[in-house]
């Protein structure tokens, strides 16, 4: 149970402190990142310092953007607490708190924008098989690193393929986020993969039919996937941990 309770404390404290770049990135691409807040006050460290300023100078208890300033360390919070009842004891659980809270800051910034920025989604591709090939060598793993090496470009080659086939339903940034999602899936084996990109297909149509019903999108309207698919992979983590 202390480790479900230090999970969520740090899920809580890294929600925090990804708070600032949520609104700091959510900019359409090929636009500088946010220098003023949305009443025009100038941000600390103009573009930079994203990390730790809070969004607002005048305004450091609140958060001037579509999330209070509690709903995002909450829900980092949430996740990693059920990354830790699924995975523990095992050792991978250590990388998947790491890599939980850049996730969650790119399906915010998906959401709001329709973009998944290289600054975030290449260093997480690279960092996934890392941090899994490190806890690999820790004893009491639940999991496979050669599936997190086969599954990330695995994964990112049938993405590419479907970029390829149809820009308009498959962003480039969706292919790069898949080196990172194959890769922590894959440690589960093809199964844990396969269910994780399933069920994030499955969340994205639930979440299109919803809109259409709700007359808030038309059959041409572009959503973004990057959430969905952060989404079935949370599920295809968890079921994996619970099997491992």
């Amino acid at each position: 149970m202390w480790t479900v309770a230090a999970a969520m404390v740090w899920g809580a404290a890294a929600g925090w402190l990804i708070r600032p770049a949520a609104y700091r990135m959510s900019v359409p691409a090929g636009t500088e990142w946010h220098r003023h807040c949305p009443d025009g006050h100038p941000l600390p460290g103009g573009a930079r310092g994203w990390l730790t300023a809070p969004p607002c100078p005048c305004r450091p208890r609140t958060h001037s953007t579509p999330l209070s300033h509690t709903a995002l360390p909450a829900a980092t919070a949430l996740i990693c607490g059920l990354l830790a009842a699924a995975t523990q004891p095992h050792p991978e659980l250590l990388a998947q708190l790491l890599l939980a809270p850049i996730a969650v800051l790119l399906a915010v910034i998906d959401a709001r924008v329709h973009r998944l920025p290289d600054v975030l989604t290449l260093p997480l591709a690279a960092a996934a098989p890392a941090l899994l090939g490190a806890v690999s060598l820790l004893p009491g793993e639940g999991g496979s690193w050669t599936g997190s090496v086969v599954g990330g470009p695995g994964l990112a080659a049938v993405f590419f393929l479907m970029f390829l086939a149809s820009p308009k339903a498959m962003g480039f940034g969706d292919v790069k986020l898949a080196l990172t999602v194959g890769a922590v899936l894959g440690w589960y084996g093809w199964r844990a993969l396969v269910l994780g990109v399933f069920a994030g297909y499955l969340i994205a149509g639930v979440h299109g039919i919803t809109l259409l019903a709700r007359r808030k999108a038309t059959g041409t309207t572009a959503l973004p996937f990057g959430p969905p698919l952060l989404l079935g992979t949370l599920v295809g983590l968890t079921l994996g941990g619970v099997l491992a």
